[in-house]
């Protein structure tokens, strides 16, 4: 069925709204200088408590929305991330657009350590993570595809090189492995048969929870290292990474301190209106606890709670 007209997104005009972005760090990245901070969040979902307080404030005249994805002192391994708290947190505070910062292996030789890329794909191995809002009575497929916003990805671009990144490479395909643990060998050869540009542990499932919540995504990867693949590099271990993550750390500030000039309008992605038509459910058969839960995504029906 299609979603009634209340849950379609407001449009936003881009001289009369000013845009609001989410932005949630990756390991490195706890916080954002430069931030003037105007308040602190700590919001509790129908999913949870996020992984941490979100940080409200003020970047080169804009809202900014600021989560770090493992944690104040990264004490959240991947698979302990409560994704669905951290996309629903942001966008009860009205979030409009997602950029995620990522730390990856590179499993192509072109991309270097200290290189950013701009995924526009993924693939999924992770094995033990809740992918959607949309269970216990409420189905919704949404249209994945494409994955990631163009209009966005190319400002996160335009950003990164204004940001002085050595080499920025637009589109790549991120492998989502479920970690700890780093790839063996045989893995990461595998991940390159696939035609994969690189390796992480938690693109997924936010970029889909991201699409269910209708924000425009990306992911913004760092590359740190060459994964396990490479026969002439080191295989990569915590050393390595967290030598090359301080430089990309340093470069990633800078990057989402170019953002807020270059954002795009919104409502004009097609994950601003993701919802239409997926909702399989009829909204007057959602049980009221189910409704509960989505009443940040769906419209208002008969037996709202």
């Amino acid at each position: 069925m299609t979603l009634p007209a209340a849950a379609k997104p407001a449009a936003t005009s881009s001289t009369t709204a000013e845009r609001t972005l989410a932005v949630v760090g990756g390991s490195g990245i706890y916080a954002i200088p430069g931030l003037e901070v105007t308040a602190t969040h700590e919001l509790e979902t129908p999913y949870g408590l996020p992984s941490a307080p979100v940080i409200e404030g003020r970047l080169a005249g804009s809202r900014l929305l600021f989560l770090p994805r493992h944690g104040r002192h990264h004490e959240l391994a991947p698979h302990e991330i409560n994704y669905r708290a951290n996309v629903c947190a942001l966008k009860k505070l009205g979030a409009q657009q997602l950029v995620s910062l990522s730390a990856v292996g590179s499993l192509r030789e072109d991309i270097r350590p200290g290189d950013v890329v701009i995924v526009d794909q993924y693939i999924d191995y992770t094995k033990r993570r809740t992918s959607t809002f949309f269970e216990n009575g409420a189905v919704a497929h949404v249209a994945f595809a494409h994955p990631a916003c163009a209009d966005l990805g190319e400002a996160a671009a335009i950003a990164a090189e204004r940001a002085g990144a050595p080499r920025v490479h637009r589109g790549g395909t991120y492998v989502c492995m479920e970690g700890p643990q780093f790839s063996t060998r045989a893995e990461s050869l595998s991940y390159r048969a696939l035609g994969a540009s690189v390796i992480g542990m938690t693109a997924l499932p936010e970029a889909k929870l991201a699409r269910e919540a209708q924000l425009p995504y990306v992911t913004v990867a760092f590359s740190t290292d060459y994964d396990a693949w490479h026969e002439t590099e080191e295989a990569v271990t915590v050393e390595m990474v967290l030598a090359v993550l301080r430089q990309n750390g340093a470069l990633a500030q800078r990057l989402v301190a170019e953002l807020p000039s270059l954002l795009p309008d919104p409502s004009k992605s097609p994950a601003s209106s993701a919802l239409q038509g997926a909702l399989l459910t009829p909204v007057e058969h959602i049980s009221p606890s189910t409704r509960a839960r989505l009443d940040w995504l769906l419209p208002p029906g008969p037996n709202s709670p």
